[in-house]
């Protein structure tokens, strides 16, 4: 599909090309970054054209991931988040905030109107967040955006070749007021 933009009250969510290869060059530099993501450490410039170049266009291309450089309507980027399709009517959020732009809320904003896109264009029935034990800022954003934390999967994620175990949730439609696209039978009594 095409690439869209998407605004909130504070953000432009857009797709990155060739022109934003420096910022997120720049923004990848940060060691929380390094640590907590699965960006190469170190983050050169040749992976900021790779990923803004072939990996975001190659993604909206086939359906596969949907890249969106979260930037303030003066230009400067804040973040980066994406989705990718793990299977029929599922996708993982993931996400990332600058340094200089963290604990503002920015990630949170971008990330629910991600969600509500997701569900009302791209047919998505649920929403997974991961993030390795320990990354409580990532948590703290998913919490807020509103998913559901479901526990801890062992071994569950490879981060520049080492298995850690990883914090899950999801975020459904119902959980934002919205229809989902197939019938939902939650289990009597469980949150």
């Amino acid at each position: 599909m095409e690439p869209v933009t998407l605004t909130t009250d504070r953000l432009v969510l857009r797709t990155v090309g060739p022109r934003d290869a420096e910022a997120v060059h720049a923004a990848c530099q940060d060691p929380d970054i390094q640590r907590w993501t699965m960006v190469p450490s170190p983050y050169l410039p040749e992976h900021a054209r790779g990923f803004t170049e072939q990996m975001v266009p190659d993604g909206w291309a086939d359906d596969s991931m949907f890249t969106f450089g979260l930037f303030l309507p003066a230009g400067d980027l804040v973040g980066m988040l994406g989705v990718t399709m793990i299977s029929l009517g599922v996708g993982e959020i993931g996400f990332w905030g600058t340094k200089e732009h963290r604990g503002r809320g920015y990630i949170t904003e971008a990330a629910v109107a991600a969600a509500r896109w997701a569900f009302t264009e791209r047919a998505v029935d649920r929403l997974e967040w991961r993030a390795e034990v320990g990354n409580a800022a990532s948590r703290a954003v998913a919490q807020r955006a509103g998913f559901a934390m479901e526990g801890t999967l062992r071994s569950a994620i490879n981060n520049k070749g080492v298995r850690r175990d990883c914090w899950v949730g999801s975020l459904l439609p119902c959980d934002l007021a919205l229809p989902s696209t197939s019938p939902y039978l939650p289990t009597p009594g469980a949150a």
